[in-house]
């Protein structure tokens, strides 16, 4: 049961989840715009960009400090160590924020990593005081965005969605049993993702930029 739960906990990371936001747009949102208005060529770039940025940069960052000694283990498990780490990742989706601003490509995908940065970044903030868990904060996101989209756009995503939030289910309940995290660290997490993924679409969309 142990090895299942870090399977889980591997496969859905919180640096995933950005990517798999951009998968799930364009592949799961099926007869939306993003699905049949986009060239499958567009769609795989897009999403190796958004992967390479929002994971494999962050990952390369922990592997430096790892063997800097500025964290003690690869999966920053101490509190204190998370912060910087953190910081450090949503200067990152920020980044790639700014790299995306002027590309004519879907607004929606541009307010996906910005959001996600702005959660990360909310995150090394709290867990100054309070340590939350990211993979909530990565998975609860995903469901914010899939949800503010399916407003925006008026598409019914009600079965994608009853999927994430099973999905949520296994995450939380992995990262449990792995005593990873307490009950209060995996619910707060979970909710600062979705509401501030909502939250900054609905802004986004008020400025008429989705």
């Amino acid at each position: 049961m142990k090895s299942i739960a870090n399977i889980v906990s591997v496969i859905f990371h919180p640096l995933l989840m950005c990517s798999y936001g951009s998968l799930v747009f364009f592949f799961l949102l099926k007869g939306s715009i993003y699905d049949f208005m986009t060239p499958l060529k567009l769609k795989w770039i897009i999403s190796a960009m958004i992967c390479s940025f929002s994971f494999l940069l962050p990952v390369i960052n922990i592997y430096i400090l790892y063997k800097l000694k500025r964290i003690s283990t690869f999966t920053i498990d101490d509190q204190e160590e998370r912060t910087f780490p953190y910081i450090v990742t949503s200067c990152f989706y920020f980044g790639l924020f700014y790299l995306f601003m002027d590309l004519n490509i879907w607004p929606s995908i541009k307010v996906l990593i910005f959001g996600a940065g702005f959660a990360i970044l909310l995150t090394a903030l709290i867990n100054m005081k309070f340590k939350i868990s990211a993979h909530m904060v990565g998975i609860g996101g995903l469901i914010g965005s899939v949800i503010a989209v399916s407003f925006a756009i008026k598409h019914n995503s009600v079965f994608l969605s009853c999927w994430l939030i099973l999905l949520a289910g296994l995450i939380a309940t992995s990262r449990l049993y792995l005593k990873a995290h307490e009950p209060r660290q995996i619910y707060s997490g979970f909710l600062l993702g979705l509401i501030t993924q909502i939250i900054i679409f609905y802004l986004f969309q008020s400025f008429n930029f989705i």
